[in-house]
């Protein structure tokens, strides 16, 4: 992982010299998390990346296992945007303790639809419902649920 994620680091510098940003999208981000090593970089890389012009996102739905890092902190320090969905019981008052998030709003992540949830952007916390259609070619190529592919 220490090499794939050096060579992110090294595309976000070329992309930076040619006034480029650079987004870094990572699935599972709490394997990541889970190695002092990986999680240490992972933590330095999320702090430095928007100086650099880069743009990491962390994706997944094991929050117990993120939040079980010692860099989690940091990385929710240094993160502008956070979009939640459906969150499990245990999940959900980590989630709140950590976020600050009201009963209220957490009752949009709690047995919520596809689609609901709440996006975070600095202090600001919006509920939200995305009724994206699924009759689209943009649905189509987006979906990750195996029944729905071709």
């Amino acid at each position: 992982m220490l090499v794939v994620q050096d060579a992110v680091w090294n595309r976000v510098t070329v992309n930076r010299a040619e006034h480029k940003s650079t987004r870094y999208y990572i699935d599972e981000f709490h394997l990541l998390l889970k190695e002092e090593q990986t999680a240490a970089y992972s933590c330095e890389i999320w702090k430095r990346f928007r100086k650099w012009g880069g743009i990491p996102t962390g994706l997944t739905q094991n929050v117990k296992d993120l939040l079980a890092s010692r860099e989690i902190e940091n990385i929710f320090e240094n993160s502008d945007f956070i979009y939640m969905l459906n969150q499990a019981g245990g999940d959900r008052q980590i989630l709140a303790k950590q976020l600050n998030i009201s009963p209220h709003q957490l009752s949009y992540v709690t047995n919520s639809g596809a689609g609901e949830g709440l996006i975070f952007f600095g202090n600001i916390i919006i509920p939200f419902v995305d009724k994206f259609p699924k009759d689209t070619e943009l649905y189509r190529i987006m979906t990750t649920r195996l029944n729905e592919q071709e």
